[in-house]
């Protein structure tokens, strides 16, 4: 039986990218609208969305950065 471990980069950038995709939920019992003009689970759904997928990006450059170095 192997035991290989996932990459702890891995998870920070899946955690990322599904948070990106879960502000953009919609969301009745929301206090405001969103800068795309429905009610989200974030009021600030498209920054904040991007904000995250720039850090998932960030992760992936700082990995491949490193792998680089190392070798």
């Amino acid at each position: 039986m192997t035991n290989k471990q996932v990459p702890v980069h891995l998870i920070f950038t899946s955690i990322y990218f599904v948070l990106a995709v879960v502000t953009l939920i919609p969301m009745e019992t929301a206090s405001k609208a969103s800068l795309l003009g429905y009610k989200a689970l974030c009021s600030f759904s498209p920054i904040s969305a991007v904000i995250l997928l720039a850090l998932g990006g960030l992760h992936i450059f700082l990995h491949q950065r490193s792998l680089a170095k190392s070798t």
